[in-house]
């Protein structure tokens, strides 16, 4: 698996880059397709200390669960900024706890987006629609108030 990841990873980055510059987003289908076939973020661990669904806040939805692919795990473990290729992925619920409403990943490039912390930002709905991607300003304005803890609203609680 982390032979694949060593493979796959350049070519994300190299795709994001390519759409940052062309302005097409066919990035965000596949995008999709990686983070739900190629490596499924549901088989991913969970941000340090939201174990699980739990309560969210608008505009991400009533409640939450919270996944990072391997590189992000290990550098919130660490305490560390995230690095190029750290990926966050977000399932937002609504009230009852078990409508899917959106997904919304976060997925770190360093030099695609310098005003944005270099994430890419995408919101798709349950089914993998592309809602929004690229450098979402709507993203961007919300998340530049946690700028000082690299653009993420959760802190991750080491147990």
């Amino acid at each position: 698996m982390k032979k694949c990841l060593i493979l796959v990873l350049p070519l994300l980055v190299a795709l994001v880059m390519v759409q940052a510059v062309s302005g097409q987003d066919d990035f965000a289908s596949k995008f999709w397709a990686y983070i739900s076939e190629t490596n499924p973020y549901s088989g991913w661990g969970y941000w340090p200390g939201t174990y699980g669904m739990y309560p969210g806040k608008s505009p991400h939805g009533a409640y939450l669960k919270f996944y990072a692919n391997g590189i992000a795990l290990k550098a919130a473990r660490e305490g560390k900024p995230m690095p190029e290729g750290a990926i966050l992925v977000k399932e937002n619920y609504g009230n009852d706890q078990k409508t899917l409403m959106a997904i919304t990943p976060m997925y770190k490039v360093k030099g695609y987006n310098p005003s944005g912390g270099d994430w890419y930002w995408a919101k798709y709905g349950p089914n993998g629609e592309v809602m929004a991607s690229g450098a979402v300003k709507g993203c961007i304005n919300c998340h530049r108030a946690r700028q000082a803890n690299d653009w993420i609203f959760t802190e991750a609680k080491i147990d």
